[in-house]
């Protein structure tokens, strides 16, 4: 997983770096994230594979599937990874692109794992709260997990706060058994 991450980075970062220069950021993470489902798609998974299709043509079915849906510097884009073999990267290079685009947009992803179901007002100071401790705008998704016992775990790219009861309570239990 290592590897594929260490080899879509100089593409996502290429990328990136010409959708913000443009001014196209919106698009491109739109069409990557197309190309990412595409990709995704099993169907046409093996097609990318299939050693009877030439490279250029590899790039040139996903462009025909998406369509309209391609400007120009995208489809220069699918060329270029399909000239270096590299089109099976795009479910990586587009994770990483996400990335850039979120630091570049000062935005994190939170994901709350909560004991019980979070009320708006609740969700709103909980986001207040990560604005003020990370320093960027916040997007809170909640999921719900009744094995916390009571609290919740916060997760913010590295960041883990975990205020569970369950996470106490293993702490607890390490602190007497040491």
């Amino acid at each position: 997983m290592a590897e594929l991450s260490t080899l879509a980075r100089p593409y996502a970062k290429a990328a990136f770096e010409h959708a913000a220069a443009s001014n196209t950021l919106a698009s491109w993470s739109q069409a990557l994230g197309l190309l990412d489902m595409l990709v995704a798609d099993e169907r046409i998974g093996v097609q990318l594979r299939s050693p009877s299709l030439a490279r250029d043509q590899r790039a040139q079915l996903l462009i025909d599937i998406s369509g309209e849906d391609l400007e120009a510097p995208v489809r220069n884009f699918l060329n270029a990874l399909a000239e270096n073999d590299r089109l099976l990267l795009l479910p990586a290079i587009f994770e990483q692109f996400q990335a850039l685009k979120a630091d570049h947009e000062r935005l994190v992803e939170v994901q709350v794992t909560s004991a019980a179901p979070i009320d708006d007002s609740q969700r709103a100071k909980l986001a207040e709260a990560l604005v003020k401790r990370l320093g960027r705008e916040v997007n809170i998704e909640v999921s719900i997990d009744p094995g916390l016992i009571g609290g919740a775990i916060i997760r913010a790219g590295d960041t883990v706060i975990d205020g569970s009861l369950r996470g106490r309570l293993n702490k607890l239990s390490d602190a007497l058994l040491s």
